[in-house]
C-alpha cells in the first residue's frame, strides 16, 4: 500500500502515553484484567480487585514509544484519511447525505471508553457511544505474529472495518441492529452480531476499492493480504486454532469464507447497496 508522504487525519486522538497513567474502570472480568496488568506493571492487584466497580484505577508510569509505534500511527492517520474523503464522496454521490468522520483513539496496553474498557485482548473495536474507534496498534503486531496476516494492508483492512462501524452507524443500521439484538435470543443475537460484521467486511471492501481508483494506493499483493487476514479472523478458524469444534450458534463475525466473500462483494461491487448482508437470505 502506497502510504508514506501521504496526508493524515486530524481525527486521532493520541493516547498511547498516557495509557498507563490514565484512568481505567469496569467490573467483573475486566476488573480481573485490569488487576492483572497493574501486577504485570509492578502495582498491587489486590488494590484493584477491593475497589469492584466503582469509580476508576490509576496505574502509573510512563510509555515509550518506539520508531516502528510511531510508524503504525502515522500509517493509521494515513489510513483514517483515506477513509474520510472516500466516505464524504460516496455519501455525497450515492445517499445525497454529509458524511461526519469518526476519531480513532491510539492507544497502549488500555484505556477507558464509553463502551467498557479498551485493551489488548479486546482487539480494535467501535464504540457508537462516543462515535470513535479504539485501536492498540500492538494488534498489529498480534495479527502478523499470531494470527498469521502480516502487510500493511492487512493493518488498513482491520481500520476500515472498524469505521465501516461508524458508517453503519451514520446511516442509522447500527442503533437499529442493536435495539433487536437486546430482545433477542442469544442465538439470534449473535446471528445478527454476524450479518453487522460481514457488513463492515463488504464496507471494508468498497473502500478498498475506491481508494484504488481515487489515490491509486493499491499495490500488487494488497488484496491478497486483507482476504489473508479475513480468512485468519474467521470465527470457524479461530475456534479451530484455539483447539475447539466450530459452533456456528456461538458466531459473532462470520466464518473465514463469509469473511473473504463479503469483502470480494464491497471491492467488486462500488456501490453500498451491494453490502446490504441484512437483505441477503444466504451469507
Amino acid at each position: 500500500m502506497k502510504w508514506q508522504g501521504r496526508r493524515g487525519s486530524d481525527n486521532i486522538e493520541d493516547r498511547r502515553r498516557m495509557s498507563r497513567g490514565g484512568m481505567v474502570g469496569g467490573g467483573g472480568l475486566g476488573l480481573v484484567v485490569v488487576a492483572l496488568l497493574v501486577w504485570a506493571l509492578g502495582g498491587d492487584p489486590m488494590a484493584v480487585l477491593q475497589q469492584g466497580g466503582g469509580g476508576g484505577i490509576a496505574t502509573s508510569g510512563d510509555v515509550q514509544l518506539t520508531e516502528a509505534d510511531q510508524q503504525a500511527a502515522e500509517f493509521v492517520s494515513v489510513t483514517l484519511a483515506d477513509t474520510e474523503e472516500i466516505w464524504s464522496r460516496i455519501f455525497q454521490e450515492q445517499l445525497g447525505r454529509t458524511y461526519s468522520p469518526t476519531t480513532l483513539v491510539l492507544f497502549k496496553q488500555v484505556t477507558a471508553s464509553p463502551c467498557g474498557n479498551a485493551s489488548g485482548a479486546t482487539g480494535p473495536f467501535y464504540c457508537p457511544n462516543d462515535k470513535k474507534v479504539y485501536l492498540d496498534t500492538d494488534f498489529f503486531v498480534t495479527l502478523r505474529q499470531q494470527l498469521g496476516a502480516g502487510g500493511d494492508f492487512a493493518a488498513a483492512y482491520v481500520v476500515a472495518h472498524e469505521v465501516g462501524h461508524h458508517v453503519q452507524d451514520e446511516l442509522g443500521i447500527l442503533s437499529q441492529v442493536n435495539d433487536v439484538r437486546q430482545r433477542s435470543s442469544e442465538a439470534d443475537s449473535n446471528a445478527l452480531s454476524v450479518r453487522i460484521e460481514l457488513q463492515a467486511d463488504c464496507l471494508a471492501g468498497l473502500w478498498a476499492r475506491n481508494a484504488a481508483e481515487q489515490f491509486g494506493s493499491i499495490e500488487e499483493g494488497d488484496i491478497a493480504e486483507a482476504m489473508n487476514a479475513a480468512a485468519h479472523i474467521g470465527d470457524d478458524t479461530l475456534q479451530r486454532n484455539a483447539g475447539r469444534r466450530p459452533m456456528p450458534d456461538s458466531f459473532t463475525h462470520g466464518t473465514s469464507e463469509q469473511r473473504q466473500r463479503w469483502f470480494a462483494t464491497g471491492f467488486k461491487g462500488g456501490d453500498i447497496t451491494a453490502c446490504d448482508t441484512f437483505a441477503a437470505q444466504a451469507l
